[in-house]
């Protein structure tokens, strides 16, 4: 199970990074803008609190990260931040697009499973 929660962990890490560079530099870009559903002018208007949005996504992916380096040692760094993109996801969810439900907090509440039987 400790190997299992640990790849859930990496891949949430990775999911983090990647919104890091949506949000902060493919933003007003084709790919950013088709991502997000979002018209030019839209993405213009708000690249500035996307690109602040992208750097707590990057955090959150340190955070994971730093868990997953700590080896056995990091399981409240680990919950810890599990539980701040499961409420970050459920938060987006329920005021953005339930599509963050799936991608963001089903994820993370997969992993605080996975964290609590390892």
């Amino acid at each position: 199970m400790f190997i299992a929660a640990n790849v859930v962990i990496a891949v949430i890490a990775l999911l983090h990074l990647w919104f890091l560079i949506l949000e902060m530099f493919l933003w007003t870009r084709p790919s950013g803008r088709r991502a997000f559903g979002l018209t030019a002018e839209f993405a213009e208007q708000s690249k500035a609190l996307a690109a602040n949005q992208g750097l707590y996504n990057g955090f959150l992916a340190a955070g994971l990260v730093w868990g997953l380096c700590l080896g056995g040692a990091g399981f409240d760094v680990k919950v810890f931040f599990l539980a701040c993109v499961l409420i970050a996801g459920i938060f987006g969810g329920l005021t953005a697009s339930r599509k963050i439900l799936w991608i963001q907090a089903l994820p993370a509440a997969i992993g605080l499973v996975l964290v609590h039987l390892a």
